[in-house]
């Protein structure tokens, strides 16, 4: 049998041209060479993390709905994991909202403000992307395939990319359209943008004030595409911020609902780590309840709330459910957003639970209320500790800094590298933070995400680390971080 393939017909000169020049960094060049430490993935579950209890209860109650009236069930569940389970079955298969209202009455809960089921657009993973997608969201899922070469080889698409990619089907109808991402981002939106054949707009964070979104960067990169023709469509916040860690300030998020109002924007609010908020002075507020707390409704902004099951403080990654919020959009704009969504069939019946679930979770009163709060609290102080650990260390080396991990699930610490190693690095061929990147991986078997994958100021270098890191094991991986930094700088100094 030929063994070089060339009796195969699909060459690279065959590949969409768009997805050649795609990457996703998470899964990148440096975790192709080994599967050790993972520093670079934010999956609590693969890194030890036990789910939540309430949750798992009431998923594997609708799972086998037979055992909900058996009488031994009282015994292993709680009452009010049984009385979530028959709600949720007595609603899918004769409701039209279906879980869609439990949702809408969590973000009605959390934000203060109406919700309505039917602005609600349940999601999951790889099944609608085939559909609706026109296969190219596939090279995210074959990414993971094919990088993961020791592992079960399964396709799998994170909920939010779902979301993102059918806003950027909606958004974008040319390369002429144009919509502005943070840098540094989340590898996803620049990905789905550049698979659209959209116009990529990077608008730079400020590093030297922890990260913060400035208004004048906006309007600079604004008025910079608009002079070049491009017809901008919507901008793109992540809060709390990935890679950053930084969780917005109330008066930053009023200035950017008032930016996309003036200037006729959808507002594309990335809140998928909306409860993993560590710093004490900082608090969550969704974008909608900033923008109804101003006093603009249904008619003054467009805005879309992207949620997910896979991030947070759950983690949970493989039921693939998550959640749209559409408001301020017109009857006719919806009716597309409809047929968008109707292509992707059913979101599957797990993850609609799940990201019910998420939005409705025990209350006061409720059996299954002490032990959940716990276990969320346990989770979430968890991560606070070892973020700040984190940050300490990251401190502690030479040459790099790091600011705070307001929230989220990552620290994104800068290091300033000796010119030795960057001319080593230019001779490689590679970034100098993917140089740095491969050095640690080959000495320490520590797997991080070099900051050229997300994107960063010219000049400046960084990588994203997962806070999620289990405690006990955090000091040894500091201590082997610390002495290949040492070795690192030593041999490159001069």
């Amino acid at each position: 049998m030929a063994s070089d393939y060339s009796s195969t017909p699909i060459t690279l000169n065959d590949v969409n041209p768009k997805v050649l020049k795609c990457k996703y960094a998470i899964r990148g060049e440096i975790l192709t060479h080994a599967q050790i430490l993972y520093c670079n993935i934010g999956n609590p579950d693969s890194l030890g993390q036990k789910p939540i209890t309430f949750f798992r209860e009431v998923l594997a109650l609708c799972d086998h709905p037979l055992i909900v009236d058996r009488s031994e069930t009282k015994s292993l569940f709680s009452a009010d994991s049984v009385e979530q389970a028959i709600q949720i079955l007595d609603q899918i298969p004769v409701r039209a909202t279906g879980l869609r209202d439990k949702i809408a009455s969590g973000i009605e809960a959390r934000d203060g403000f109406p919700g309505d089921p039917n602005d609600i657009f349940l999601t999951d993973g790889a099944s609608p992307a085939v559909n609706s997608i026109d296969l190219q969201v596939i090279h995210i899922a074959l990414t993971e395939v094919t990088e993961r070469n020791s592992e079960m080889l399964t396709i799998s698409v994170p909920s939010s990319s779902i979301q993102v990619h059918m806003m950027m089907q909606l958004l974008i109808g040319s390369e002429n359209d144009g919509i502005p991402c943070p840098i540094p981002q989340y590898p996803l939106y620049s990905v789905s943008i550049t698979l659209h054949r959209g116009t990529h707009i990077s608008y730079y964070l400020d590093e030297e004030s922890g990260w913060a979104l400035e208004i004048s960067e906006f309007e600079n990169q604004l008025k910079t595409a608009r002079s070049r023709g491009v017809n901008v469509r919507a901008l793109v916040v992540i809060n709390p911020g990935n890679p950053t860690g930084r969780v917005l300030a109330e008066a930053n998020q009023r200035e950017i609902v008032e930016f996309c109002r003036k200037e006729g924007l959808v507002l594309l609010a990335d809140e998928v780590y909306q409860e993993n908020v560590y710093a004490h002075d900082k608090q969550f507020h969704s974008f909608k309840n900033r923008s109804r707390s101003m006093g603009f409704g249904e008619k003054d902004i467009s805005l879309v709330s992207f949620h997910s099951a896979s991030k947070g403080y759950y983690g949970e990654c493989g039921k693939r459910g998550g959640y749209m919020e559409f408001t301020g959009f017109r009857p006719e704009i919806r009716e597309q957003i409809y047929k968008v969504a109707s292509v992707n069939l059913c979101s599957n019946i797990s993850g609609q639970i799940l990201a019910s679930l998420i939005m409705s979770p025990p209350k006061v009163g409720d059996e299954s209320y002490k032990s959940f709060s716990a276990e969320k609290e346990a989770i979430l102080s968890s991560l606070a500790r070892r973020a700040k650990i984190l940050e300490d260390a990251f401190n502690s080396l030479e040459g790099v800094t790091c600011y705070k991990a307001e929230g989220a699930l990552y620290s994104f610490p800068r290091i300033n590298l000796p010119g030795k190693a960057i001319k080593a690095a230019e001779e490689a061929k590679t970034a100098p933070d993917a140089f740095y990147a491969r050095h640690l991986l080959n000495a320490t078997g520590i797997v991080v995400v070099p900051g050229s994958e997300f994107g960063q100021r010219p000049g400046t270098w960084h990588f994203r680390c997962t806070i999620l890191l289990q405690e006990d094991k955090i000091p040894a991986i500091v201590s082997r971080l610390t002495q290949f930094h040492k070795q690192f700088m030593d041999e490159f100094r001069g």
